[in-house]
């Protein structure tokens, strides 16, 4: 029996078309779902610079950005799948972690070497040093990362844990407080409650910052976290996320007043020069470390791991801490010689 000649005009039309699709589909670019920690900033800039420049996308990525509300909420992003990977502070991910084992979501990429963290007074309350603290107030947020840290600064200084007291307020109302003289202290991120005091008309001189990592506290700041699923189906798109990012944070470095433009590029109503000198503090406080300059950028020591795991647990009130290895993937780390600085 013949096939009529209209049945075999369509069979080759739909086999040539499937034949022409196959490369397209083949080809067709990993989606990844990426959650920051926090609004579009200055900090942002290596992650949106990477999106608009094409470094994902020339790793065969298309990854959709979003901001975020803070560590924890970036941590259960991921943990619950509605993200694939995200940038959120290590230490959330290891309490996270802790209280929810088998989660399975790892950093691979140290981004802040040094946590942000620090304790910000007025000049003229006299306090000028940690011991100076007894006996003081200080306020933050119950989330805040140095507050929720305090028990590590107050061991690394020997100060008793209740050396100070806090008050609890919102964020927004954190460094008001400071320069009206309500509290006598606040604890914040660095580059974020120092814009902030200044926005409030505080000047810069009359601000003294006691840094967490200045006064012998080991912990690790934000990195970039991969669901277990990236991890173990899509290892070649973490890799090239890595690349990229890796790529885009050295040439941030290499000029962050340049690399602001894409941060406004997605948020146009971002102040500049704000955002250009947080982008400045958080690289000069946090990326460009000492131990950044000697093994490379997104790395981490095994020692200083263990005493930054030590001051988690400590810290946080973990009753197991979990291991460094379950925390912590390096195998899709550019290769050494890509992550250092010149």
């Amino acid at each position: 029996m013949s096939v009529p000649f209209n049945v075999c005009r369509r069979l080759f039309i739909a086999a040539s078309m499937a034949f022409l699709t196959a490369p397209a589909l083949a080809d067709a670019p990993q989606k990844i779902k990426f959650t920051l920690d926090w609004r579009f900033e200055g900090p942002s800039a290596p992650f949106l610079l990477a999106k608009s420049k094409g470094y994902f996308a020339a790793e065969g990525l298309d990854v959709e950005i979003d901001s975020g509300a803070g560590s924890a909420g970036a941590v259960t992003r991921v943990a619950t799948g509605a993200y694939d990977m995200g940038f959120a502070d290590f230490n959330a991910l290891v309490e996270y972690e802790a209280k929810t084992p088998g989660s399975k979501i790892q950093s691979v990429y140290m981004v802040y070497n040094a946590t942000p963290a620090a304790v910000f007074v007025l000049k003229k309350s006299g306090i000028t040093k940690p011991a100076d603290l007894v006996g003081k107030t200080l306020a933050a947020p119950i989330f805040d990362a140095g507050r929720k840290a305090w028990p590590a600064f107050a061991k690394s200084n020997k100060l008793a844990v209740d050396a100070v007291k806090w008050q609890t307020v919102e964020p927004a109302l954190r460094e008001t407080l400071l320069a009206r003289g309500d509290v006598d202290g606040i604890t914040g991120f660095y580059f974020t409650s120092l814009l902030n005091l200044e926005a409030r008309g505080v000047k810069s001189e009359d601000i003294v910052a006691l840094k967490y990592p200045d006064h012998g506290v080991a912990l690790y700041g934000n990195t970039i976290i991969a669901s277990p699923k990236m991890i173990a189906e899509k290892p070649k798109a973490v890799a090239g996320l890595l690349r990229a990012f890796n790529k885009a944070l050295k040439e941030v470095i290499a000029n962050p007043a340049a690399a602001v433009a894409y941060v406004k590029e997605r948020d146009p109503l971002i102040n500049v020069d704000l955002e250009t000198r947080r982008l400045k503090l958080a690289l000069e406080s946090s990326v460009i470390t000492p131990e950044v300059k000697a093994n490379g950028l997104g790395a981490v020591t095994a020692e200083r791991m263990q005493r930054s795991l030590a001051e988690t647990g400590e810290a946080y009130g973990l009753a197991k801490v979990p291991a460094a290895a379950d925390l912590v993937n390096e195998s899709f780390l550019p290769v050494k010689a890509d992550r250092l600085l010149k």
